[in-house]
């Protein structure tokens, strides 16, 4: 190997072929063909064409180890214990496949000297020459050098000769590499065994920014069946002495701190953002700004302090910055604790149950001047984020800074100062950014720096609860019209919003009233609400769902009012005004109902109804179940027509509606879907991909209640059986998606009213929950990703999951089978086998472990594994196929 080959370079798969003369026939297996494949070909482990493939595992695995263990001196206690044990794994695969070499080389000694002569070229040309090596790279194959310098010395003629000289070579090119990294690489392998290399330097920092491209150090984790749960939030009276800096906060979690004011101007200006963006701030004070204490200790308030009691008022945290912003780190004595005591008495003039805060000066500080904090109660508040705005003179550089070091940290404390011009008006740059990002901000609560309530951007927990005693359904679909023109999708689209109230929502099946075709007549439809909901059938605490899929039609009176109607299958379009229902009629059977909520959702296009709107607040919410709501959503306008050309024989409406009530209507993530959300998701995603634009309003007799639809949580344990969309759902599904976040990204949100105009809906703000509650929406989502083939997000939701809650069986089970559908088996099986440690009665698992292990060619463990199934779930509709399988791994 000449060293000058050994060029810098991206790293890509290796892709070199064995020689010729090595090259066994390969068929265009499946992998469940692989998987039965017979007993005797599995015993066989030699498979010369394997080579390269076992050449670039030794490559990867020594890459992950050395991603795993750089920088662990910045890994806590447990990152460090799991990198670890998962570069001990890595380690010993590397071990397993040098024993694979031997078994190659040993193959060799039976092979004719020009055939085994060949071979070792090939070798030695991919890893003197490979594509895209990098000089580093080639350190994870010493042991294959010198496996074959050992074989070859055994040789005479002058072909191996000549080879012997040429690894040789390469072994000293290797030692003028290891040279480069010695430190480095001790580092990480030493912990291992001795590799007989003196390692070393040259630009290692290169070489790993090369391979943080290709690896991270959580997904080499993740891959091997380890997730870093969140932090758990420590008690305080554990962490009452310790400074307190950004990295603990939440996710997606900021606190805005501004220090050495009040000043005269800017910090009223500040204050002024900080309430248009409805956001709170902690005020870190000079003492000589706000007052002074004289040499009895009395202290004196000036007219600046007028400035901290607004602070105080609208709601903002007011802590202590030293008395004269001194370098207190060189500070002892009697004027050390001055500058701390001073400011202190100060504040609790202003608010005599002052915040614990202290910040020091420059962030400067020395051991005496925290022993006087413990004193005088008081926590030293650090920041992660500096805006330098003390230093930078442009607003936009001063906002980019604080934007792109959140990028990377993704939550933090910023550090502002409100005694700047170009504070001002970098600031609300900074929340404008924040905000559409949905970061929450946080505040100190006397204990801990928590989300603070009534942000615009700030998670809010909000109880909705739909507290409904029954609730019913009236669902009606008519394709085959005797006078109107027949339609194609209604009658399917009336049973899957059917299927969906009772298998998604919780409505009784006997509760769920549905009329289809012929059976759809006027006096039919008209007797359902009449006598089936009539006459005391309903309670004042029940729901009424109406769902009508077929034709509409509009007529405009004398007046020049446009009055709207639903056409029953035995409607005449000549006496329009005698056998169809009109809107007018439908409201006032809403009034008389006697029901808590009534929504109607009518996949029709007409135009004509009364309407009046209700509140969106969070109080709205919780006083919902106190107010009646009577409510309509339509499918579009007068003159416009129902697009039929949905997926699975559903119109594009009622397609929307099924995903908008599968989960994605529930826009900030409380669990519930309300009649608001469903139309602020439904009407931009409509509209987008048809001519139709959506209707939504409040009919007369309201009193601003919301229809309120509860998500259960999905128990889908993902298998082979799991559906997935078909291409058009897919494609269209993300056409709707897309549609919905456009909106929602600039709020409100716009759409029609039921009278034709328009009317804004303010985009809702994300609630907090628990992190059980959070796990099961992260798995809920996983579950929607899934199936629409979108792997990569899909196996980010379920990670998400088991940060929240790292016990979940189900979202461990999830991540293995999203490993198996990308042909990961591997990592799979460790995360099947994760589900089994948390729940072993889960019979699905071991299913879904049976097949991975079998594609893996280890034929004991999937017998185990399915074995274990058929114990747990003889009757299952699974049974059979185990059976089958294990007579093929037999």
């Amino acid at each position: 190997m000449k060293p000058q080959k050994l060029i810098l370079s991206a790293i890509t798969v290796i892709g070199v072929a064995v020689a010729s003369y090595f090259v066994v026939q390969k068929t265009n297996q499946s992998p469940e063909s692989k998987a039965v494949a017979s007993q005797a070909e599995q015993k066989d482990a030699f498979d010369p064409a394997k080579l390269p493939e076992d050449l670039n595992g030794l490559l990867v695995a020594y890459r992950k180890i050395i991603i795993l263990l750089a920088d662990e001196k910045k890994l806590n206690a447990k990152e460090r214990n799991e990198a670890n044990r998962v570069g001990q794994a890595l380690f010993h695969e590397n071990l397993v496949r040098l024993n694979d070499l031997d078994v190659f080389f040993s193959k060799l000694k039976s092979l004719s000297n020009a055939r085994r002569e060949a071979s070792f070229d090939t070798i030695l040309t991919y890893i003197e020459s490979g594509e895209n090596l990098y000089d580093a790279d080639r350190l994870a194959f010493r042991e294959v050098l010198l496996k074959m310098q050992t074989l070859i010395a055994t040789e005479q003629t002058l072909p191996a000769i000549k080879l012997h000289k040429r690894v040789t070579d390469d072994l000293n090119a290797l030692s003028e590499i290891e040279k480069e990294y010695d430190k480095e690489l001790k580092e990480i392998f030493s912990r291992f065994e001795s590799r007989s290399i003196e390692l070393k330097r040259e630009r290692w920092d290169d070489y790993i920014a090369k391979l943080r491209k290709l690896y991270n150090r959580e997904q080499i984790l993740k891959d091997y069946g380890f997730i870093l749960p969140y932090p758990e939030k420590p008690e305080a009276a554990d962490e009452k002495d310790k400074e307190i800096f950004g990295q603990g906060l939440p996710p997606k979690t900021v606190v805005l701190t501004f220090d050495d004011g009040p000043h005269a101007t800017y910090t009223d200006e500040i204050a002024a953002i900080l309430k248009q963006y409805n956001v709170p701030g902690v005020f870190f004070q000079v003492g000589k700004n706000v007052g002074s204490v004289d040499a009895q200790g009395k202290e004196s308030l000036n007219k600046n302090a007028a400035t901290s009691k607004k602070l105080l008022s609208a709601g903002h945290v007011l802590a202590n910055h030293s008395f004269s912003h001194a370098l207190l780190s060189k500070q002892s004595g009697n004027n050390l604790t001055a500058e701390i005591e001073q400011t202190d008495k100060l504040l609790k003039a202003i608010d005599p149950a002052r915040s614990s805060l202290f910040r020091f000066p420059y962030g400067a500080k020395n051991k005496e001047g925290m022993q006087i904090l413990h004193k005088l109660g008081l926590r030293s508040v650090m920041w992660n984020i500096d805006s330098l705005d003390w230093a930078d003179p442009v607003p936009n550089s001063i906002a980019g800074r604080v934007l792109g070091t959140l990028e990377k940290e993704q939550r933090g404390i910023i550090l502002f100062h409100d005694i700047h011009e170009r504070t001002v008006k970098a600031l609300p740059l900074v929340l404008d950014k924040l905000i559409a990002d949905g970061y929450s901000f946080a505040s100190w609560d006397g204990t801990d720096f928590k989300i603070a309530k009534g942000g615009k951007p700030t998670p809010e927990k909000v109880s909705i609860s739909t507290d409904y005693q029954n609730s019913w359904a009236i669902v009606i679909g008519i394709n085959d019209y005797a006078k109107w023109p027949k339609l194609q999708y209604a009658v399917q689209d009336a049973n899957a919003i059917r299927d969906t109230l009772i298998n998604r929502m919780g409505f009784a099946n006997d509760k769920v009233l549905t009329l289809t075709n012929a059976d759809a007549t006027r006096n039919n439809i008209l007797a359902l609400f009449h006598e089936k909901l009539g006459h005391g059938q309903l309670k004042k605490d029940d729901r009424v769902f109406v769902f009508f899929a077929g034709h509409g039609a509009t007529r405009k009176l004398s007046s020049g009012r446009n009055l709207g109607y639903i056409i029953p299958v035995d409607s005449d379009p000549e006496q329009l005004s005698v056998d169809a229902i009109p809107m007018t009629d439908l409201q006032n059977i809403a009034e008389s109902l006697n029901a808590k909520h009534i929504l109607f959702v009518m996949d029709a296009c007409y135009s004509g109804l009364g309407l009046t709107r209700g509140g969106g607040t969070s109080a709205f919410l919780r006083e919902n179940s106190k107010r009646l709501g009577r409510q309509m959503l339509t499918a579009g306008g007068a003159d416009q027509l129902v697009a039929d050309g949905g997926p699975n024989g559903h119109s594009v409406f009622t397609w929307t509606l099924l995903q908008a009530l599968s989960g994605k209507a529930d826009m900030n993530g409380d669990g519930m879907i309300t009649a608001t959300e469903l139309a602020a998701y439904i009407a931009p995603a409509v509209s987008s991909v048809s001519q139709q634009t959506p209707a939504f309003g409040s009919l007369p007799g309201s009193e601003g209640g919301e229809f309120v639809f509860e998500i259960r949580g999905e128990g889908e344990f993902l298998n082979a059986k799991t559906n997935q969309l078909s291409a058009d759902a897919i494609a269209l599904n993300n056409k709707l998606d897309g549609a919905v976040s456009k909106a929602a990204s600039d709020t409100p949100i716009v759409i029609k009213n039921l009278n034709g105009g328009e009317q804004k809906i303010a985009a809702p703000k994300m609630v907090d929950g628990s992190s059980r509650q959070l796990a099961q929406r992260a798995n809920d989502h996983g579950l929607q990703l899934y199936k629409e083939k979108q792997y990569a997000q899909a196996e980010a939701a379920f990670t998400e999951a088991l940060k929240y809650r790292p016990d979940f069986g189900l979202a461990a089970n999830n991540l293995g089978f999203v490993y198996f559908k990308q042909q990961k088996y591997a990592e799979a099986a460790r995360w099947f086998e994760n589900t089994l440690q948390i729940d072993p009665s889960r019979s699905i698992a071991y299913l879904n472990l049976g097949d991975a292990r079998a594609l893996l060619n280890e034929n004991e463990k999937a017998k185990k594994a399915y074995t274990s199934f058929l114990e747990l779930s003889p009757n299952s509709s699974n049974a059979n196929y185990v059976k089958e399988a294990l007579k093929k791994l037999n």
